[in-house]
């Protein structure tokens, strides 16, 4: 699970190994730090997250901001059912690194716009533009593996 949630981050399988190694560490040098209350698992997976941000403005990401509001999307349908989860996993991964970023901040760990803004030194509009360009690029994704495998049905 955690070494899942590094791999969100990271899309690289390397990078999220050694970020895993650097979370377990902290983890295991700051379990007197656990106060028991709310789930052990919720604060290793904090704790992985953290570093994988860390590790991300190491890297000092550049930021693509849209001045104007970003663009809504509204599905009717879901895509999804036919989708495994290895499938979406792996679209997630391939999504450049800031429209991942933000994603699995607001999409996957819940933080809101303010707070995704907050903890990555970004605008909330950014984040709200970069979490409309991840989902617009995983819909295209989704489309595309649904017409490929709706033509390879019919062959």
């Amino acid at each position: 699970t955690l070494f899942a949630i590094c791999y969100r981050y990271m899309a690289n399988k390397q990078d999220a190994e050694d970020i895993l190694v650097e979370a377990f560490l902290k983890i295991f040098q700051q379990i007197n730090t656990y106060s028991n209350k709310g789930s052990f698992v919720g604060w290793m997976n904090k704790i992985v997250v953290n570093e994988c941000l860390m590790k991300i403005r190491a890297k000092k990401m550049t930021w693509v901001s849209l001045d104007s509001q970003a663009d809504q999307f509204n599905l009717t349908e879901s895509p999804l059912d036919h989708l495994s989860h290895e499938e979406l996993l792996n679209m997630i991964c391939e999504l450049p690194e800031g429209y991942r970023i933000v994603f699995n901040l607001y999409a996957i760990e819940g933080y809101s716009h303010a707070e995704v803004a907050e903890v990555l030194g970004i605008s909330e509009n950014t984040s709200k533009s970069q979490l409309s360009r991840a989902r617009r690029v995983l819909q295209e994704k989704i489309k595309k593996l649904q017409i490929y495998n709706h033509n390879e049905r019919t062959f």
